[in-house]
């Protein structure tokens, strides 16, 4: 779902290098927003003379449709950090240098560019109304939350849910999110659309993911927005694991390997050391 971004291929273009969406996807995100979908704020024009503006104009430079989803100071000095399409990039301050990749801190033993990435998919995801979700809870209170992007037609995707039961005996709450992986002009798009529209939602799921027939249904629904905040946020194959509080888990995971990660970073967050477990490998 994305290409990697090369500083040698982005001379001429920056956005030939970011997300790359389908392109349905493309042409949908030229016309204005329908009800439900995300809508992308307008970035906000670079303050002259500060770093951060320096930074945003070379950017812009390389090409001015360029969407910059967050900048910050980076932790290396004299380089402003910004997300673009779900990447990280490295923008000298003065704006003439561009780096992309993972800034790993060797003594810490942590990838801090996946710090601002967790902020990032962080915030996105609190757009996004609880009732769009298709949940999976254990009974009382969860132990842990995760947001779980996912596609009927994914294989792990379907043996993640085999197992949903296992995850909920464990205490984890499983929250789905739509992400059809053909595209928005694909069956499998408007076969998800027909899930989020069934009366029963976690029978339609269940279905689905089990190889039945999804009988059409159309309403108004959030496939599409959450299928925009997905590639955002730098999804790269179903299913994406995100934490509530932005960190993304590699994958599929059997449910005692993901309680045992989630307990770890919990234990992190508790002892004041979030970003570590943002950056953790």
């Amino acid at each position: 779902m994305k290409l990697p971004l090369s500083v040698a291929l982005c001379v001429l273009s920056l956005s030939a290098c970011a997300q790359t969406a389908p392109p349905d996807a493309k042409a949908k995100a030229e016309q204005p927003a329908a009800a439900g979908e995300a809508k992308t704020a307008a970035a906000p024009a670079p303050v002259p003379n500060t770093p951060e503006g320096r930074a945003r104009v070379a950017l812009q430079g390389l090409d001015p449709t360029i969407q910059i989803d967050r900048m910050t100071a980076a932790p290396i000095p004299g380089f402003r950090e910004a997300i673009v399409g779900g990447q990280v990039l490295y923008v000298s301050d003065d704006g003439k240098y561009l780096l992309q990749g993972s800034l790993f801190d060797m003594q810490e033993k942590r990838d801090l560019s996946q710090i601002g990435i967790s902020v990032l998919r962080r915030d996105e995801l609190a757009q996004i109304p609880q009732k769009d979700k298709i949940v999976f809870a254990p009974v009382g209170k969860a132990k842990h939350t995760v947001n779980v992007f996912t596609d009927i037609e994914c294989g792990y995707c379907q043996k993640l849910h085999q197992d949903i039961g296992e995850y909920n005996r464990l205490g984890i709450a499983i929250q789905y999110l739509a992400f059809p992986r053909a595209g928005t002009a694909s069956q499998d798009f408007r076969n998800m659309e027909s899930v989020w529209c069934s009366a029963d939602r976690r029978k339609a799921l269940t279905d689905a993911k089990g190889g039945q027939a999804v009988a059409p249904k159309t309403c108004s629904n959030p496939v599409n927005m959450q299928y925009q905040i997905g590639q955002k946020i730098g999804l790269q194959g179903t299913p994406m694991v995100v934490t509530q509080e932005g960190i993304a888990l590699p994958g599929y995971m059997p449910p005692e390997a993901m309680l045992q990660t989630l307990d770890r970073l919990e234990a992190q967050a508790k002892g004041g050391d979030t970003a570590k477990a943002a950056g953790a490998p």
